[in-house]
Formats: C-alpha cells, sequence, structure tokens
C-alpha cells in the first residue's frame, strides 16, 4: 500500500453536517470519504492505494477535481483498489454532491 496527501486550493464547498461516503473498496473501485477540513479554501486529500508508483497521476486527477468543484473546506480520504482515472472522477463528483445534500 502507498499513502498519498496532497493540499489543493479550491473555491469553497457549501457547508455540510455530514460526511459522505460513496463507491466500494473492490477490485478497479475505490471509496471516498468526504468531511469538513480545517482550512476554508483547500481541500486536503489523502489517498490509500494497492497501485504504487502513480503519484503524479493522482496528484492531476484530484487536482482538477479541485480546481473544476467547489471543495475547499474540506478533507477527502481515499481508499483505492486499482481504480483508473475516470473512475475517480466519477466517485469524486458523486461524493460532492452527496455531501452538498445531492446538489451538483
Amino acid at each position: 500500500m502507498e499513502t498519498l496527501n496532497f493540499r489543493f486550493n479550491s473555491k469553497p464547498a457549501p457547508p455540510a453536517a455530514d460526511p459522505a461516503l460513496c463507491g466500494v473498496v473492490g477490485s478497479g473501485n475505490l471509496e471516498i470519504l468526504i468531511r469538513p477540513g480545517d482550512a476554508p479554501g483547500v481541500c486536503q486529500v489523502r489517498i490509500k492505494t494497492s497501485a504504487r508508483g502513480f503519484g503524479e497521476i493522482w496528484q492531476a486527477v484530484v487536482g482538477a477535481f479541485a480546481a473544476d468543484h467547489l471543495a475547499g473546506g474540506t478533507m477527502v480520504e481515499i481508499n483505492d483498489m486499482g481504480a483508473t482515472p475516470a473512475v475517480v472522477s466519477l466517485r469524486l463528483a458523486q461524493v460532492l454532491a452527496e455531501y452538498r445534500g445531492g446538489v451538483q
């Protein structure tokens, strides 16, 4: 397992009362937990992945998500079992929508 930690500037997400969880830890998939973070304009991301050596790809995919969405003030935790960048992007959008009460 490899653990990656990133911080991205992002416009603040509307506050949410409860954390949100999306996805399943399984081959080719991942689960994502999102909860309030400690910095309003920062999206903090911790990734635990079975696929070692893909830090630059993770940084690009999650960085694009933080730039394109209101994700500031959140802490995102990802448990990955070899998901493709497309699956990662889909799950990130899903968990953020759930966190925001179903609003994208």
